[in-house]
């Protein structure tokens, strides 16, 4: 179970000391929204993944996918492929926050996303003063609306 909270960032917000926080070079394509399924390269490992429906709660499925598969799948993605920096940010409870930098086709935009155990933490998180709103809920956020 995928259970996550999404925020809007603000450039002016970010942490000072984000750039000495580990980060992976994200990159995405999808091959279906309804359910999702996804291609990602994320530094040098190949993801497939499959996600059921839901915004903040949902099932999610990660498979390795090699090289050369990934480059086979992204031929067939529907829609734009996403790039983004994340930058994985511990915080003081064990949580981490993985804070997004897109670039092309998206850049500009920053979110920021926080995975919990269970629903009842996600229900209960209060955010860092630095997050902005609450998108959570709003699938205009979401990778695969994202890509379109």
């Amino acid at each position: 179970m995928e259970i996550e909270r999404k925020y809007l960032i603000d450039e002016k917000n970010l942490p000072a000391d984000l750039e000495s926080c580990r980060s992976v070079l994200i990159e995405q394509g999808y091959l279906c929204r309804k359910p999702v399924v996804r291609i990602r390269r994320q530094d040098d490992d190949y993801i497939l993944t499959y996600k059921s429906g839901g915004l903040m709660a949902r099932e999610e499925y990660n498979l390795p996918l090699g090289a050369e598969g990934y480059a086979h799948l992204k031929e067939k993605i529907d829609g734009k492929l996403i790039s983004k920096r994340r930058y994985l940010i511990p915080m003081e409870n064990g949580l981490t926050i993985e804070l997004d930098v897109f670039y092309e086709p998206c850049k500009g935009l920053l979110l920021a996303e926080v995975e919990f155990p269970d629903e009842a933490s996600a229900n209960s998180f209060c955010p860092p003063a630095w997050f902005g709103e609450d998108v959570t809920f709003d699938g205009r956020y979401h990778n695969s609306y994202l890509s379109r």
